[in-house]
């Protein structure tokens, strides 16, 4: 039979790029280009949500890895920021009302830093000034008058009382400073207590009118003396509210002047009402400028704490808006922290200064761009992130999921901010947060969908040329010349899977010009020309290809059998691919199928197994579904078929192999043996229409590796859906086999043209009768199964009749 109809031509089965139509011959020659390439819709999207200030269009950005979805967000956000006006700066003073509650106050950039300098030189100053007030001589004399007028006050009233005492017999006596001063008699040469008297009267010593005239006149002078002792309480209260007010009149002057400075400085109203505070708590509280506390062993509290800023976010330096990538999405990175000490006592002990900002504080006014699968596996993140963005406030609350005991009463004034969040994912996560999450969409209205491919045409290689001149310049790699590019553009296209399109996974790009520098560099080279780039293509799949060397092994040995010459009934070659995460590669699987009279169909052994997934156990069924469409519309369709991929035991997935299912099944009916030499892939509908699939340029080298070893003898070959060849990017060793005429590649658009090239029969027609040409592979098959509804038919009626 003549093949040729099918055989795919030489120059379709790779795209080689011309060198000498890139129109340079070195990257040197190349303008340095900072534009995004390929990503238009993306970038669309981005602009769209950065530029967008209302509530909740916040940006998730979708797309593979290595797509350029952080630099194009870095790229589009320096653009961005720049021409934004700078946040203001963000302080947390203390609220002397209520502690409790730290007070926020909003500066412009700059000005935060510079009223924690003049707070911090305002106490200073009192510091030193304060006590030298206090210990001038003309507040030492005024001091001393209200002194010395209470100490002659209170002198003269206790003589005046004590001659008094003196003249009417009695005196006063105090054992000691701690005991209330008592009034006691004169008798004889002895001082008695008032009940000792009593004991003198029944002795008779004194008369009873006298004991009662006594002790009345004790009781009077008690009275007395209570009230002179309440006048001196009141004199001495009265002459400390003098020396406190006297003190305040002193250093009043130090304060006004420099708050007053500083009110007009700031004109904020905030800033305003806290020095106010801060002068009445100064005035209340001298004694803390006065006194010098002795250093203990544990670290000093500072005796002026209430008095610091705790300075929260300074923008003093930023030239825009401000960015922040956020790295480790932690609680306390995101949202903040009220931090703790030790105090001398052994006990947690916090305050207002140990307030610290998380970066959605310091981003305030600008982006925070964050990765979202980082951010939803933190503890407590997500829910608080979405209703922060939700409110726009942040509140900063201590938070530690592993601490029993500590509480912080600390509840610092909530921080409105403005700003947007960017969080970069991957496109399944998008879908499970938009899918369960209700109030996602609401606070991530926009997507940005990154694509890992970009069309092929000559404006996008001279833009995919800028690309790789602005990755040899940022990484100081050597210079490419044109056969280099074009290796480069080359293993593109392959990566992207299309023959008109070019991979946008610049990652994946940048690996490859850094190693191809390496290896130029190894072998003394001043610029990188194709082999060294072929060498770092080949080296890199050397590196990777463990596993595939393995299976081959195991081929070579005879441990996985795979046929590559012969004809076999019921037995082809399908082409599985391996992916190990960064190499994938294809090798040949046995896949066999047993026919018998019956009524259970097709059985995948595959799934009875639980061996296979839903869309090969899809593929499966889809043959049940072309065999009733091809043969089954005259008789029922009595079949038992079982398909298996011989010595698979780690599971299949995808119907890809479903049109080598076919095949194999259409050779088990119909008695016709399969070419063993050539290999099949491809998925196949209910009408026998081969589909395009995945992997096809692995799958074709997988089973040339596995010919070639054995020996090509010319009549090894794949074939592979009509639709996959602009997809072809095949390796120079197959192109070279292929033009030998040593292997061949078919491409078939239907099963019947897949079955007519592995058995050398034709599929044949229906004629106008409806009957298919004799001997043809349709014949076969429907004669078998007419046989096997006949048989079924005479077996039932035999079991019915006994």
């Amino acid at each position: 039979m003549n093949l040729e109809k099918w055989r795919v031509p030489i120059e379709k089965l790779r795209l080689t790029i011309d060198p000498n139509s890139l129109g340079f011959n070195s990257t040197e020659e190349i303008t340095f280009c900072e534009e995004i390439v390929g990503q238009d819709r993306a970038v669309a999207a981005l602009r769209m949500g950065l530029e967008i200030e209302s509530i909740g269009y916040n940006i998730y950005v979708t797309g593979p890895v290595g797509t350029g979805r952080t630099t194009t967000v870095k790229c589009l956000l320096d653009e961005i920021e720049k021409g934004k006006r700078i946040p203001d700066d963000k302080l947390y003073v203390n609220n002397f009302k209520d502690p409790d509650s730290p007070r926020l106050i909003r500066l412009p950039a700059g000005q935060g830093r510079e009223f924690k300098k003049d707070m911090e030189d305002f106490i200073e100053h009192l510091q030193k000034n304060i006590p030298a007030v206090f210990e001038s001589e003309g507040y030492q004399r005024r001091r001393n008058l209200l002194v010395e007028a209470f100490k002659e006050w209170s002198s003269k009233k206790t003589v005046e009382f004590e001659k008094k005492l003196e003249k009417e017999g009695f005196a006063i006596v105090q054992p000691n400073p701690f005991v209330k001063p008592e009034i006691v008699y004169k008798f004889g040469e002895n001082l008695v207590k008032i009940t000792d008297l009593l004991y003198a009267a029944e002795e008779g010593k004194i008369t009873e009118e006298e004991y009662e005239r006594i002790r009345d006149r004790h009781r009077e002078l008690t009275e007395e003396l209570n009230n002179i002792f309440k006048a001196l309480k009141e004199k001495e209260k009265e002459t400390r509210e003098k020396l406190i007010n006297l003190d305040k009149e002193e250093i009043k002057p130090l304060l006004v002047d420099q708050i007053k400075e500083m009110k007009e400085k700031y004109q904020n109203e905030k800033i305003s009402i806290y020095l106010d505070e801060v002068e009445e708590s100064i005035l209340n509280n001298l004694s803390l400028f006065r006194e010098k506390k002795e250093e203990s062993g544990f670290p000093p509290t500072d005796p002026f704490l209430d008095y610091r800023v705790n300075l929260l976010v300074d923008n003093a330096e930023e030239k825009g808006a401000p960015v922040i990538f956020e790295t480790s999405p932690t609680y306390k990175n995101l949202f903040g922290v009220i931090e703790r000490v030790w105090d001398a006592r052994g006990q947690w002990r916090t305050d207002f200064t140990k307030i610290k900002a998380g970066s959605l504080v310091k981003a305030d006014g600008g982006y925070l761009v964050l990765n979202a699968l980082d951010t939803l596996i933190e503890p407590g993140v997500w829910n608080t992130l979405k209703r922060t963005l939700r409110n726009r406030k942040v509140e900063i609350q201590n938070y530690d999921l592993y601490s029993l005991f500590y509480y912080s009463a600390l509840k610092p004034e909530p921080i409105d901010i403005d700003l947007k969040v960017i969080m970069i994912g991957d496109p399944i996560l998008y879908s499970l947060l938009a899918t369960y999450d209700e109030d996602f969409k609401k606070v991530f209205k926009v997507r940005a969908d990154f694509d890992w491919q970009m069309p092929y045409s000559e404006k996008t290689v001279k833009e995919y040329i800028k690309v790789i001149k602005s990755i040899i310049t940022k990484e100081n790699l050597l210079p490419f010349d044109n056969t280099g590019v074009g290796e480069v553009i080359n293993f593109s296209i392959r990566l992207a899977g299309r023959r008109n399109k070019l991979s946008a996974r610049f990652n994946i790009i940048a690996d490859i010009l850094k190693e191809a520098s390496y290896w130029a560099k190894k072998e003394g080279k001043e610029m990188v020309s194709s082999s060294q780039v072929k060498k770092a293509i080949d080296h890199r799949r050397f590196r990777s290809r463990l596993l595939e060397e393995k299976i081959q092994d195991m081929i070579d040995e005879g441990t996985l059998l795979i046929d590559t010459e012969g004809k076999v009934v019921g037995q082809i070659n399908g082409l599985s691919i391996f992916d190990t995460g960064e190499y994938a590669f294809g090798r040949p699987t046995r896949i066999t199928a047993r026919t018998a009279v019956g009524t259970q169909g097709v059985i995948d052994i595959e799934r009875e197994a639980e061996l296979s997934g839903k869309i090969h156990s899809k593929g499966v069924l889809i043959l049940s579904g072309y065999l009733r469409y091809k043969y089954a519309q005259e008789h029922p369709l009595i079949m038992s078929a079982s398909i298996c991929f011989e010595q698979s035991y780690s599971g299949v997935e995808g119907d890809s192999a479903s049109s080598a299912e076919l095949c194999c099944l259409l050779s088990a009916l119909s008695g016709l043996p399969l070419r063993q030499d050539i290999a099949i892939t491809g998925s196949v509908n209910q009408k026998g229409e081969i589909q395009p699939i995945g992997g096809v340029n692995e799958k074709i080298e997988g089973f040339f590796e596995v010919c070639q070893k054995r020996g090509l003898k010319g009549t090894e070959g794949v074939i592979i859906p009509e639709r996959n060849v602009e997809d072809l990017m095949l390796r120079e060793e197959v192109i070279d086999a292929c033009a030998q005429g040593l292997f061949h590649i078919y491409a078939v658009k239907t099963i019947e043209e897949a079955i007519e090239i592995l058995t050398g029969l034709p599929a044949g027609e229906k004629d106008e009768k409806g009957n298919y040409p004799e001997g043809s592979v349709n014949y076969l098959v429907a004669k078998r199964l007419k046989e096997y509804a006949l048989k079924y038919k005479e077996f039932a009626r035999e079991e019915k009749s006994s």
